[in-house]
């Protein structure tokens, strides 16, 4: 009996972290879409090029060596083994700590779902670069964020090892239970490094300090790309709590989509009234951004509070999310999507919520985790960025940049027939 339990938990365990990775897999698209939608109609094709091939990068760098690092064995090498059901065999044959109330699951389950995060990373940075980079410049960084600089921070966290050797963040309180910090402000931290090296879009500052505004091409399009990532949030969010095979499991998978989805109803309504305050009209992309903020506020701690709560969160994040966009342009920070805003300024608040519903967190490791991930994020990708840019450039030239990165870097447009011939 207990051995049929045991295979029953297995199987829906496993099951669950696959589902919930093809949902997390599936915000891929959500991000491509978005993008393109917030980016000018001559630098579409260029975006969603960058996005699928990102994916495609940052899967196989983190086969490579990417989860070794994080995780430790090297699943590339010696791949699975055979599955025991009455012990473990092979180093990926399963994680697990312990049958009664403990967690079980494939090892190539537990893989699956954990590159989709990288890729989720890296997707960040795309948007945040956008309609000025060069493709390979992007695509050559991409090969070291998911295979070392994630990695790296990944096993300081969610992987239990010490940072340098120097203190483990897990006893100084810190969480981050499905990756606030550690994928949404890390993927914030590389962008905001290689924006301020790659500098503003031609026209974006005026000489008198005047922001102009370069609206997207396809609104329908961001649009339905924030819906994407709303649904596979729940995946990102729900299978974070890593099993599904027992009651408490049960109640805590259902707990973490109603909070995910209260959090993000209520970032996009406070942003949508700050908008109105603040400009006076519904601002749509500012909408957008807040339900996203809302989502990135709640990823830190989506298990522990009530809904009530869950919607406050979320509605500081959509407020939050409104004035870090307006003060970047101040800064002169240009972010053509507000990804530096939405992941790392609402990740950083979704990691110091934490403790207010979560009582095995403290402030000091919330605040020590949160510099841990961005200093390091920040200061090796600046100087991966600044490698590039010595070596082989990282910025268009100023006509390509005019004309549309899709000519120069994919040589062909998204939406060639709008276009008046010559």
């Amino acid at each position: 009996m207990e051995s049929n339990i045991f295979h029953l938990q297995y199987a829906i365990d496993t099951f669950y972290f696959l589902v919930c990775g093809a949902l997390v897999m599936w915000m891929a698209a959500g991000f491509a879409m978005l993008e393109s939608g917030l980016v000018r109609a001559k630098n579409t094709t260029e975006i969603l090029t960058k996005n699928v091939a990102l994916f495609a990068v940052s899967c196989t760098m983190y086969l490579i060596c990417g989860y070794a690092i994080m995780y430790g064995g090297n699943i590339f090498l010696s791949g699975m083994g055979d599955v025991d059901v009455g012990g473990v065999m092979g180093d990926f044959a399963s994680r697990e700590d312990g049958f009664e109330g403990g967690s079980i699951y494939s090892g190539a389950s537990d893989f699956f779902f954990q590159v989709v995060f990288v890729a989720t990373a890296m997707s960040i940075v795309s948007g945040a670069v956008a309609e000025r980079m060069k493709l390979w410049a992007f695509l050559v960084f991409a090969v070291v964020m998911t295979g070392f600089i994630y990695p790296m921070e990944g096993a300081w966290t969610w992987g239990g090892a010490s940072v340098f050797g120097m203190y483990t963040l897990g006893d100084l309180g810190f969480s981050d239970f499905a990756g606030s910090g550690i994928v949404h402000m890390a993927g914030a931290a590389a962008a905001l490094a290689g924006v301020i090296l790659l500098g503003a879009r031609k026209g974006k500052y005026g000489p008198n300090g005047e922001i102009r505004a370069f609206p997207g091409a396809n609104l329908p399009l961001a649009t339905l790309g924030t819906f994407i990532l709303w649904m596979g949030w729940f995946g990102f969010n729900g299978g974070s709590v890593l099993k599904l095979g027992d009651v408490a499991s049960a109640h805590s998978v259902a707990m973490v989509f109603l909070n995910t989805n209260a959090a993000a109803a209520g970032g996009g309504i406070a942003a949508l009234i700050m908008a109105r305050l603040m400009f006076g009209k519904a601002d749509l992309t500012m909408l957008l951004n807040g339900a996203l903020a809302g989502l990135v506020t709640i990823t830190a701690e989506p298990s522990t509070p009530t809904a009530l709560t869950a919607t406050l969160f979320g509605a500081l994040g959509g407020i939050l999310v409104v004035l870090s966009i307006v003060t970047m342009d101040k800064l002169r920070i240009d972010d053509p999507v507000g990804a530096i805003s939405v992941h790392g300024v609402c990740g950083l608040l979704g990691l110091l919520l934490v403790p207010i519903t979560n009582g095995d967190s403290t402030f000091f490791g919330q605040i020590v985790g949160a510099l841990t991930i961005f200093v390091w994020v920040f200061v090796t990708s600046l100087i991966v960025w600044g490698i590039l840019k010595a070596v082989i450039g990282i910025r268009v030239t100023e006509e390509e940049e005019y004309e549309g990165v899709d000519l120069s870097e994919c040589g062909m447009e998204a939406y060639p027939e709008f276009v008046s011939s010559k």
